[in-house]
């Protein structure tokens, strides 16, 4: 009887002391009764079961909104190949088949082995929010954080792609060449093996003329596993336990490499009209084994923003700096890229 007596006593006090700090009679209550999911932060937030679902749901959504707010623009110059294994090869991009009159059997166009493969890398971004920001009601400040961190997931994409594009003139592609080169090994008519080019050189800021209109591009981007938001916010979890510390984090898993090198004109040269006629030149004389015709149209011209301006002179302008028509206005289709500054 005497230990009842003192329990009641005991909740009694635990619950004034914590009405007396200006929690709600329920809050009071779950602390006296030692509801452990119900553990308050006074003036502030319960920090409960519910509480953290809905902040989890919030610092979701604040993801996904960051995930969402602009398409990359990789996927112009990249082709998303999905991958379900560890690595990829890619023997197939020796071949450039066409139709051709059926004559006797069938030619099969089978995989050259190039040996060319990209190897899935994981990636992985982490925000940790304080116990304190919590329960003093404090959170706000984490939103746009969230958010970033979709805008970092939508980037990724961007960052390699074009990270790697910026490489192609010291990068070897399947054929064991750099991507831009002047010595990839084609066949001609006769079967033996002469170089053609898929550059001019120079040594200034880079630009990139681009057939851009077959399903096979430039650029492979693979995708192992997509973006998954993930939260470690259990009391039993370490972080919390130890650090007092909730952790939301995102991981994947993916890589890039090149595609076919035939598609893509890249220049160290001055982009005016010369040097984009040579590039347009380059590109629409492409041939392929046996001195075939490739039959390719550049589409798109692809700069960082250093060379937006002689670009847009080069596809807008009626005239040239002689006062002649310009040839070349509406030729291509101008992506500026800021990844490649």
């Amino acid at each position: 009887m005497r230990t009842t007596i003192l329990s009641f006593i005991g909740l009694a006090l635990v619950m004034g002391v914590a009405v007396l700090f200006g929690q709600p009679a329920e809050a009071a209550q779950s602390i006296a009764l030692g509801d452990h999911a119900g553990a308050i932060a006074f003036g502030g937030i319960v920090i409960n079961g519910a509480n953290l679902r809905n902040l989890y749901v919030g610092f979701n959504s604040a993801f996904k909104d960051g995930l969402g707010s602009a398409p990359p623009q990789s996927s112009v110059v990249a082709m998303t190949v999905p991958s379900s294994t560890k690595e990829e090869d890619y023997g197939w991009l020796g071949k450039f088949p066409k139709m051709r009159e059926w004559v006797g059997d069938r030619v099969v166009h089978g995989i050259t082995a190039h040996g060319y493969t990209i190897r899935n890398k994981p990636f992985e971004l982490t925000i940790g929010v304080s116990r304190e920001d919590i329960s003093d009601d404090n959170i706000g400040i984490y939103t746009p954080l969230f958010r970033n961190m979709g805008e970092s997931v939508a980037a990724l994409p961007d960052e390699l792609v074009f990270g790697l594009l910026k490489t192609g003139f010291t990068t070897d592609c399947y054929d064991k060449q750099y991507f831009f080169d002047t010595d990839h090994p084609v066949l001609d008519g006769t079967g033996q093996v002469v170089s053609v080019a898929n550059t001019d050189g120079g040594s200034g800021t880079p630009w990139y003329l681009m057939d851009l209109s077959r399903s096979i591009k430039p650029i492979i981007f693979q995708e192992r596993q997509k973006a998954n938001f993930v939260a470690k916010d259990k009391e039993t979890d370490d972080n919390v336990f130890d650090r007092k510390e909730y952790v939301y984090g995102v991981d994947s898993r993916c890589n890039v490499g090149f595609g076919l090198w035939q598609l893509a004109w890249g220049s160290k040269q001055t982009l005016d009209a010369a040097h984009y006629k040579a590039a347009r030149e380059g590109l629409l004389g492409m041939v392929g084994d046996h001195g075939r015709p490739l039959g390719l149209r550049p589409t798109h011209l692809v700069v960082p923003p250093s060379l937006e301006g002689q670009a847009l002179e080069i596809l807008n302008a009626e005239r040239n700096a002689a006062g002649a028509t310009n040839v070349y206005r509406s030729t291509a289709q101008l992506v500026v890229v800021p990844w490649l500054a």
